[in-house]
């Protein structure tokens, strides 16, 4: 990517247009761009997320770091997938490998973490109610992506959107665990 310049505002999109991946124009509010704009707030949320950990100091802090980056790198490429048209060759795909890693994740996480009796709320450190707000917006991403035509959409973005907020969920109980943030069970008496 390096010499290449990007414009910050091109006003090709002041008519409620924009381009898909090869340059086919679209509404803005066609499925794909809702999709894939969605990805996007996943991958904003999360980085919004780590900038609450900045001043916080855990053994796996590095690492959980490292392991959001990643997802956040494979979201933007989701979001690249999303905006191909579908008779145009996709230059990164999601794998099998990539959901497979989101679990591997999520299972050693979550054999540390206390079992759940209830549901809980979002709540505890900043950095995991984020991470809360970034896993209901991974679900509307899938929704939203499920609404695609299942002939123009990759199977896998379904299962990994699926997958990530599995993650997200049990990341946000592994920041609360580690920075002894506080869970708050659901009450069933209201």
């Amino acid at each position: 990517m390096e010499g290449f310049i990007i414009r910050i505002y091109t006003r090709t999109g002041d008519k409620g247009t924009t381009s898909l991946v090869y340059g086919e124009r679209v509404p803005k509010d066609d499925l794909r761009v809702e999709a894939y704009g969605t990805c996007d707030e996943v991958n904003s949320m999360i980085g919004l997320a780590l900038s609450f950990l900045q001043n916080e100091e855990w053994a796996g802090k590095d690492l959980f770091i490292e392991r959001m980056h990643r997802v956040q790198t494979i979201l933007f490429h989701v979001g690249s997938e999303l905006a191909t048209p579908t008779e145009r060759e996709v230059a990164w795909k999601l794998q099998q490998s990539h959901i497979e890693e989101l679990e591997a994740n999520i299972d050693e996480w979550d054999k540390d973490l206390k079992p759940l009796n209830n549901f809980i709320l979002p709540s505890g450190h900043t950095c995991s109610s984020a991470l809360h707000s970034a896993r209901t917006i991974a679900r509307r991403a899938e929704r939203v992506v499920v609404g695609i035509d299942h002939h123009v959409v990759n199977p896998l973005v379904i299962s990994y959107l699926n997958r990530l907020s599995d993650y997200l969920f049990v990341a946000a109980r592994y920041v609360n665990q580690s920075l002894n943030g506080k869970e708050t069970p659901l009450k069933v008496d209201v």
